[in-house]
């Protein structure tokens, strides 16, 4: 029997971790918050003036919270092992207390590691320390602030726009990003310009100064102007004025946090910051190696540059052995990141000597590139700059010059862990004070550009440079705006839909600190400052809720619609004669009369008519009005009272047929029930009883746990299955 308990909040994590540790450890994972607050209800009550969260444990994780408790009853030991950030502080603070009810939660040993090899699991169990309920209580205030807005502002956009609409404290500032930028785009004025370029020895060059006047990027504005110069230059004798040769270092590039990381995967590799965060999870939790399962990158949520000396070390030996002394450059880098978190590492391989070629058979297509981009990275940190010459002729005549530059690599440094080779551009000989004629000479016509979109890496880096979000929000944060709609991803740009613009109008209006990245950027100091115990959790809370609840109040009242309804030409109700309407719904456009709610005729665009209810001649019998047959959005037909909404009254149309077979819940009878897809089977007290099954339940016993057999077929099998939901038995039906 075990004798320790460990808890993570990765299954992948837990069977890494596993392998490291002998049969005196039992590893288990919660699967992410073990508490939340209620998705049903706001979840944030008021007690004595300060906010309490009514955290409970969800449906999706009552099976493993119940595990948790009972090996925690067999331990002598609970290691709280989450990941070592805000988060996972929060996580490892929400089973500490559902196992403790809230009590003595400092008796819980927390461990800690930024990565998940051997070394660093035995160092973290010899050096545990209590939970930090300053990072703890700097994740509830984000939690609630997000709960707050978008429980509070949402239900106002659905109300005054359109329903379904969402809004949040960093998804709205980071769509407003996008929005502005499309608003920039559609102001734009393009500009006409023309460009003049000399061919000496085929290599082509620019005009950069016509009869004394140097030229800039628009200073040729006409193609008047451009043919000018052709006709006055492309008789003339050249001369080379000058010859400028200097050398340029290019620098090797910091080792990647959470940002850099997501922008060069996202340039590189074509991976979306999505994609990027779950392959980097896969590789920091656990994947097969030749040495066996481990971590083989440090945790990829992170704002901080800094290394530990050993993988400094290490990187420093492996630099030395596979090129040489004159390649390495022992860098030390710092963050730049506001509120970056140093104690934390930056992302790097946590062995140095498993090299890419050395993974290249045990990781698939997508972990091997993004290691390789994460190991080259590292290494290059260390290693020193490469150098170019960089070469700047001039080509000059009494009317006008031409310029060329050349590079040419002398020294490769850092591009030598990188195979990057292509990256000269080598210039034929030429001589100070050499003659020439124009090979050549051609003009081109531009039009300046309106700026670029933002891309999904470009919208990270914006949302960094302003302090906007965390690492850990970056990812979910641009998934959920086009999970919404808000933002259309076209050629790997990000473009806003018609309704973004009307819900950033209407909080630039009404919420201008929402979109505000300066307020929200202040708001994430804020919580550096909880988590760094120079301002309580609770003030921060109530600083942004008084006002933002009397906003939201005042909106109620004083926003007018904004909801579509256009005026359909020439179209008016069937029923009623009144103007039809082009509306907006959650699922799309619709036509319906302007007569609403008197008169409730609907059709969708295609022409179909949503289908009228069917008189019958049953009597309501809490109001006496006649019943009517009504569709549910299951697809069955139901009795409802024709007083809606007055009367609410509904009922089944006709009773469930019994199948003869008893619920194994309560003992009552099982009823077969049909929606339009499919046959499903419930208690005949259902929902007070909550047997469900969509397999027809038999009177087979099941030989593992007695509970009922379902018939079911299974990849062509007729097959015999459990219907108890936490047993997989099945079985051939012979």
């Amino acid at each position: 029997m075990a004798k320790n308990l460990v808890i993570v909040e990765s299954p992948a994590k837990a069977k890494t971790i596993k392998n490291f540790l002998g049969k005196d450890y039992e590893v288990l994972a919660s699967k992410g918050h073990i508490r939340d607050l209620p998705k049903s209800s706001f979840g944030i009550k008021m007690e004595e003036g300060k906010f309490v969260p009514e955290y409970r444990v969800t449906k999706d994780h009552a099976d493993i919270a119940k595990k948790i408790k009972e090996s925690a009853k067999k331990a002598d030991t609970i290691y709280i092992a989450t990941d070592e950030d805000r988060e996972g502080e929060a996580i490892g603070y929400h089973i500490a207390y559902m196992l403790s009810k809230g009590k003595d939660i400092e008796k819980f040993p927390r461990i800690a590691f930024h990565e998940i090899t051997k070394k660093a699991i035995k160092n973290a169990l010899e050096n545990p320390r209590s939970l930090d309920m300053d990072n703890i209580n700097a994740q509830q205030a984000r939690r609630l602030l997000d709960r707050i807005v978008g429980y509070r502002l949402s239900p106002l956009l659905g109300q005054k726009i359109q329903r379904g609409l969402s809004a949040g404290r960093v998804q709205s500032s980071a769509l407003k990003l996008i929005v502005d930028k499309e608003r920039e785009i559609k102001q734009f004025v393009p500009v006409e310009y023309w460009t003049v370029l000399g061919y000496f020895k085929k290599t082509e060059s620019s005009l950069i100064e016509f009869e004394n006047k140097k030229i800039s990027k628009l200073s040729i504005k006409t193609k008047e102007e451009s043919d000018n110069i052709l006709n006055v230059l492309k008789p003339l004798t050249y001369k080379i004025e000058n010859i400028e040769k200097k050398q340029r270092k290019t620098n090797s590039l910091p080792p990647f946090m959470t940002s850099t990381l997501q922008q060069t995967a996202s340039s590189m590799l074509g991976y979306s910051p999505k994609k990027t965060m779950q392959v980097a999870q896969k590789l920091y939790e656990g994947v097969k190696t030749p040495v066996g399962n481990m971590g083989v990158i440090t945790y990829m949520r992170t704002d901080s540059l800094n290394i530990a000396k050993e993988a400094q070390d290490a990187a420093i030996e492996f630099i030395k052995n596979e090129f040489g002394d004159k390649y390495l450059n022992p860098t030390v880098y710092k963050s730049k990141a506001q509120g970056a978190q140093e104690a934390h590492e930056a992302i790097r391989p946590t062995e140095v000597k498993l090299t890419p070629d050395d993974l290249r058979n045990y990781l698939s297509n997508d972990e091997f590139r993004l290691y390789q981009l994460i190991y080259n990275r590292f290494i290059a940190s260390q290693m020193k700059p490469a150098i170019f010459e960089i070469q700047n002729i001039i080509f000059a005549s009494e009317k006008g010059k031409f310029k060329i530059s050349g590079r040419k690599l002398i020294f490769d440094g850092f591009y030598r862990i990188y195979g990057d080779k292509d990256r000269d551009k080598v210039l034929p000989d030429f001589q100070v004070g050499e003659e020439l004629k124009l090979e050549d000479i051609k003009e081109e016509q531009h039009f300046t550009e309106p700026p670029s979109r933002y891309s999904e890496a470009s919208l990270i880096k914006e949302l960094e440079s302003k302090g906007i979000g965390r690492p850990s929000t970056y990812a979910p944060t641009i998934t959920l705006l086009q999970n919404r709609e808000y933002v259309k991803n076209e050629k790997k740009q990000l473009i806003p839909t018609e309704i973004a613009f009307k819900v950033i109008e209407m909080l630039e209006q009404y919420f201008p600190n929402i979109v505000d990245a300066n307020f929200t950027a202040k708001m994430e100091e804020e919580l550096d400052e909880v988590a760094e115990h120079k301002k309580d959790w609770q003030e921060v809370l109530e600083e942004f809720y008084e006002p933002f609840i009397a906003k939201i109040a005042d909106g109620k009242k004083n926003i007018p619609s904004q909801k579509v309804a256009k005026p359909l030409e020439g179209e008016f109700c069937p029923d009623c004669g009144s103007q039809l309407l082009l509306r907006k719904g959650r699922y799309g456009e619709f036509i319906a009369c302007s007569n609403f709610p008197k008169c409730r005729y609907t059709r969708q665009m295609d022409g179909t008519e949503k289908p009228k209810p069917k008189e019958t001649d049953i009597k309501c019998d809490k109001c006496g009005a006649p019943m009517v047959i009504k569709m549910s959005r299951k697809g069955e037909e139901f009795l409802a009272c024709s007083n809606y909404p007055k009367c609410k009254n509904a009922k089944p149309l006709k009773e469930p047929e019994k199948i003869g077979m008893k619920c194994p819940e309560c003992g009552k009878e099982i009823v077969e029930k049909k929606s339009k897809k499919s046959v499903y089977y419930t208690c005949e007290d259902y929902p007070n009883c909550k047997f469900s099954s969509n397999f027809k339940p038999t009177d087979k016993k099941c030989p593992e746990c007695g509970y009922i057999m379902g018939e079911r077929t299974f990849r062509n099998k007729d097959i015999y299955e459990c219907l108890n939901k936490k047993c997989k038995h099945r079985e051939d039906r012979k």
